[in-house]
């Protein structure tokens, strides 16, 4: 696994990890210098600001090695975090990060000095914008929800799906469009091993 990307599988952690992060070079990287549009140098020098994939960066900036620092990105800083503590709800979050949470929680592997404070915001964030979201998606059965939804990050969008598809799969139970309740697949292939298991006895 790589150890720039929590999950290797996840496509949103893949694609959080290519997010643009301010960082210092703090010693010579040889031969990235064309990183730099601003310098000529072959090479990237100490004190040059950039900004580098989180994944890059990651593997700069650990605690075996300190290659680079990693600054907080701008949607993470104690500015931003008043604003969402003021009223998470109104706060137009795919605007400032598709993948905010899942890109604010690999921030917190860097160990900054606002660690604790941006883990709070994200999760006091998540649990006030919860409500609405499923709220809205109990409410908006067979319209158009790109308006509901665009304000967005991506995990959110897809709790809003699955709470729509709730309420389309009850709804439907309710008017007996579905009359006969199911096996899910998991349990009969579960029941198909246990049989063959007993047989082979």
């Amino acid at each position: 696994m790589s150890e720039g990307i929590e999950n290797y599988f996840s496509i949103d952690d893949i694609l959080s990890s290519q997010e643009r992060l301010p960082c210092t070079v703090e010693m010579t990287i040889y031969r990235l210098g064309y990183m730099d549009s601003s310098s000529e140098s072959e090479d990237l020098l100490p004190g040059t600001k950039i900004e580098m994939p989180f994944w890059m960066a990651r593997a700069l900036c650990s605690r075996k090695r300190h290659i680079v620092s990693v600054e907080i990105p701008k949607q993470y800083k104690e500015s931003y975090r008043e604003i969402l503590t003021a009223d998470a709800t109104v706060v137009d979050l795919h605007k400032l990060g598709p993948f905010y949470y899942n890109y604010g929680c690999q921030l917190l592997r860097f160990e900054l000095p606002d660690s604790g404070d941006i883990s709070k915001c994200l999760l006091k964030t998540f649990q006030t914008r919860l409500r609405k979201i499923m709220d809205s998606s109990q409410n908006a059965l067979n319209e158009d929800t790109t308006r509901l939804t665009e304000k967005l990050d991506e995990s959110e969008r897809l709790l809003f799906k699955a709470g729509q598809q709730g309420l389309n799969d009850f709804f439907k139970w309710e008017t007996r469009q579905i009359e006969k309740l199911t096996t899910s697949e998991m349990v009969r292939h579960h029941r198909k091993r246990k049989r063959a298991a007993l047989d082979d006895a």
